[in-house]
C-alpha cells in the first residue's frame, strides 16, 4: 500500500513526511541544516537533496555549545568544521527506544516499537511501556524477580522531529500514579492522544506472553485439579521455538464484525493437540479485554506441531520442498497461523523461496492451508481456500437426499493426469528459473507423455 522512494501511497494512506531522523537503527548523532546538502533520494536525472525543517535537537548557535558537544561526542569536527552555521542543529538520542528510556528510565519499554502513519502524513513510532515491581504480595514471579506488571503507558515518538509524549492507558495503576505525582506534566491522559494515533494502539505481545504463561496454570480454579495439575496447559513449541502471540484480523465467535486481535494458542502439558486459545482485543471500546476459548477435552483438535507433521507427510508438498531446496535455493517456511473459523480451526503457513547467498530476497511461492484432515498447497491463499472449501460448498448446495454425481472412470483418470501435468509443469518452470536446462527438458518430455495420455 506504500512503496518506492519517494513513497507512493495507494488507498487512504498518504506519507507526506517520509524522512526518518529518529528510528530503530539511528544510533549516531547528526548535524543538520549545514552548508552540506542532505541527500534524500536518487532519481533518473540525479540526486534529490533536502534541508531539515523540524525543531528537533539543539541549535549550534554559539562557540560554547559547539565546544561542549565536541567534548560530549569526543570529536573536534563539531568545533572546527566550517560547514556548521548558527542555524545548524545537532540531533542525538535518535534511536526511538533509547530516547524514551533516557527520558523515563523508571519504566520498562517493549522491545518492538511500531511505526504508524498519522492523518497528516507524518510517521510516528509507538512504544508500549510497563510499570513493574518485585514486591507485590502473594504474586508469582515471572522471571525470578518481577511479580507485578501493567501496561500503563503508551509512548509516541515523532520520526521527524523526535517529539516524545507519554499517555496514560491505565490510570488506576498505583505505581504510575506515584510516578505521575513525582514527575508532573510528563504524563498525559489517553484522551489527549490524537484520534489518528489512538486508532493504532494495540495490546502488547510481551504482556500477553507473560499473562499466558501465568494463566496456563491458574485457569484451573478447582483446588484439587490445581494441586494435581490435571489440566495444565503449555504454550506450543513449533520449529523448536515457543510460539509467540501474533496479530490477526478475525471475527470472534458471537461477534458481528471483524476486529484486530492478538492471539495465542494453548496445548495440554506434554501433548501436541490444542486445548484452548487466548485472545486480547485491540479495538476500542473493547481494548484490553481478554477472551479464552477452550476446546472439548474429548475431541482431538490438531496443534501446530501435529499440523507441521501432516504437512511434512504430504507426498506432494514434501517433494516440492525437497525440489526447491536444491541447487542454491533456500525454502523459508513462515509462521504457522492458527485462525479460528466458526467451530473449527484453519491453519495457514506461507512458503518463501530465496537464494542461498546474502543477496537473495525471499519471494512468496506457495501458501499451505490445513483444515480438519485436509492439507493443500497453492500459489496463493485464495486458490488454497477455493480448493479446500470448493467441494464442500458444492456438497452443501445439493438438495437433501440428492446423490452426488459419480465421476466416470475416464473422468477420474483425466483429473488425476491433469493434476500430475500441472505438477510436472511447475517443476519444469522451477528448473528453468534455476538454469537447469537438462532437467527442464526431462520435465517437458514427461509433460508431453502425460498430455498424450489425456488426449487418448
Amino acid at each position: 500500500m506504500v512503496r518506492d522512494i519517494p513513497p507512493v501511497s495507494y488507498g487512504n494512506l498518504a506519507v507526506k513526511r517520509p524522512e526518518i531522523y529518529y528510528g530503530e537503527l539511528s544510533s549516531d548523532y547528526v548535524v543538520v541544516n549545514t552548508e552540506v546538502q542532505e541527500f534524500s533520494y536518487p532519481t533518473t536525472e540525479g540526486n534529490v537533496y533536502t534541508s531539515y525543517e523540524g525543531g528537533g535537537g539543539v541549535r549550534l548557535d554559539s562557540l560554547l555549545k559547539r565546544a561542549l558537544f565536541a567534548l560530549r561526542f569526543k570529536t573536534e569536527k563539531i568545533l572546527l568544521s566550517s560547514d556548521i552555521k548558527p542555524e545548524s542543529r545537532i540531533l542525538y538520542y535518535r534511536n526511538a527506544l533509547e530516547r524514551v528510556r533516557t527520558i523515563a528510565p523508571f519504566l520498562i519499554f517493549d522491545k518492538d516499537p511500531y511505526l504508524v502513519i498519522s492523518d497528516s502524513g507524518r510517521l510516528v513510532w509507538m512504544v508500549d511501556a510497563y510499570t513493574t515491581s518485585s514486591r507485590f504480595p502473594y504474586s508469582t514471579p515471572i522471571d525470578g524477580r518481577t511479580n507485578y506488571i501493567r501496561n500503563s503507558v503508551k509512548a509516541v515518538v515523532d520520526a521527524y522531529d523526535g517529539t516524545v509524549k507519554f499517555y496514560v492507558s491505565d490510570p488506576a495503576d498505583p505505581v504510575l500514579r506515584v510516578f505521575s505525582g513525582i514527575f508532573e506534566g510528563v504524563f498525559e491522559p489517553l484522551e489527549a492522544m490524537p484520534d489518528d494515533l489512538e486508532r493504532h494502539i494495540r495490546y502488547p505481545q510481551g504482556l500477553l506472553s507473560v499473562q499466558a504463561a501465568i494463566y496456563s496454570s491458574y485457569h484451573m480454579t478447582d483446588p484439587q485439579v490445581f494441586y494435581n495439575k490435571e489440566n495444565l496447559w503449555e504454550i506450543p513449541v513449533f520449529s523448536e521455538r515457543t510460539m509467540e502471540p501474533y496479530y490477526t484480523i478475525m471475527k470472534l465467535p458471537g461477534e458481528d464484525k471483524e476486529e484486530y486481535i492478538l492471539l495465542l494458542p494453548y496445548t495440554p502439558a506434554k501433548r501436541d493437540n490444542l486445548a484452548a486459545w487466548l485472545a486480547a482485543r485491540c479495538d476500542v471500546p473493547n481494548y484490553g479485554k481478554l477472551v479464552v476459548y477452550t476446546f472439548p477435552r474429548d475431541r482431538l483438535i490438531y496443534g501446530p506441531k501435529q499440523i507441521d507433521a501432516r504437512i511434512n507427510q504430504d507426498s506432494y508438498i514434501s517433494q516440492q520442498l525437497t525440489l526447491w531446496g536444491q541447487r542454491g535455493s533456500q525454502v523459508i517456511r513462515g509462521s504457522l497461523l492458527v485462525i479460528p473459523r466458526e467451530n473449527s480451526l484453519l491453519y495457514v503457513q506461507p512458503l518463501y523461496l530465496a537464494a542461498v547467498d546474502k543477496a537473495g530476497l525471499p519471494e512468496l511461492r506457495r501458501v499451505i492451508v490445513a483444515y480438519e484432515n485436509e492439507v493443500v498447497m497453492e500459489e496463493n491463499l485464495e486458490l488454497a481456500l477455493e480448493r479446500l472449501f470448493g467441494g464442500r460448498k458444492a456438497a452443501r448446495a445439493r438438495p437433501a437426499g440428492t446423490a452426488a454425481p459419480v465421476a466416470k472412470p475416464d473422468e477420474t483418470k483425466n483429473t488425476e493426469l491433469a493434476r500430475e501435468a500441472m505438477r510436472t509443469f511447475e517443476r519444469a518452470l522451477d528448473k528453468q528459473r534455476r538454469g537447469d536446462w537438462a532437467g527442464y527438458g526431462e520435465e517437458l518430455e514427461r509433460l508431453e507423455g502425460i498430455l498424450k495420455r489425456i488426449a487418448r
